[in-house]
């Protein structure tokens, strides 16, 4: 009996040597080799502004689950940038978004995602990725700028709404059907603004006093017109104040 386990346990430990030997064979004896991933074709490609060939080396490196996470962000900036050139915007914001959420720390991409989604006409997103741009780097030129430029720009649409749908006189002192209806009105009272806005500036940029007499003389006689027309058959107010802005800036809006 003792004999018997003598060979089972001698059986089971050349077995095991075997084993070794033939995993120590089928490896050569060298440890497991890792396999870099090349990123060179992905940046050349997208250097050379060469879109099939970036889209599939980028792809390969992008893609590949074994991809440092350092040389993923520089393949998703890389390629994002070559959308953004070839204005495949949604896809550059795609690449843009997860090179962000690796590494959060990217003035220069938060500054460039800024700047599609000004191509998107997305403002408020715009405004934010330059403000996180600066929050990182406060002495990043282009997010300085465009923030800056955003800034005004929103302060130019707040402007805007406040006076949407308000004339350029006080509608409390309206006493004329044509400016009570005007009042009464969105779009008559932007006309009536936009004119007289409009009418003011061809004034300031007259050549001289008498040329600019002239012009407003031109503005009394319409705004005449246009109360003693109103109400009757035939008058067409929006028509007459659309006319006149036309007349003002000019059949390119200048």
């Amino acid at each position: 009996m003792r004999f018997q386990k003598l060979v089972q346990l001698s059986g089971a430990v050349v077995l095991s040597l075997f084993s070794l030997n033939a995993a120590h064979a089928a490896t050569g004896g060298e440890p497991a080799v890792v396999v870099q991933v090349d990123m060179a074709p992905c940046l050349a490609a997208s250097a050379a502004d060469d879109m099939d060939k970036a889209t599939t080396a980028c792809a390969t490196v992008i893609d590949n689950e074994k991809t440092a996470k350092a040389d993923l962000v520089k393949a998703l900036i890389a390629r994002g940038a070559l959308y953004a050139r070839h204005d495949q915007v949604d896809r550059a914001i795609a690449d843009d978004s997860r090179a962000l959420q690796l590494d959060s720390t990217l003035a220069d991409v938060f500054n460039a995602r800024g700047e599609l989604w000004l191509k998107k006409g997305d403002k408020p997103k715009a405004v934010q990725d330059f403000g996180a741009a600066l929050r990182i780097d406060p002495t990043h030129e282009k997010a300085k700028a465009n923030h800056k430029a955003m800034a005004r720009e929103l302060e130019r649409i707040g402007a805007q709404m406040a006076v949407a749908g308000k004339p350029s006189f006080n509608c409390r002192s309206a006493a004329r059907a044509v400016e009570k209806a005007i009042c009464g009105n969105r779009e008559f009272a932007d006309l009536d603004r936009e004119i007289f806005a409009s009418n003011a500036r061809v004034i300031r940029a007259a050549r001289n006093p008498a040329e600019a007499k002239a012009l407003q003389r031109e503005q009394d006689d319409f705004v005449a017109r246009r109360n003693a027309g109103f109400g009757r058959p035939g008058y067409d107010l929006k028509r007459a104040m659309q006319e006149r802005l036309q007349r003002i800036n000019g059949v390119d809006g200048y």
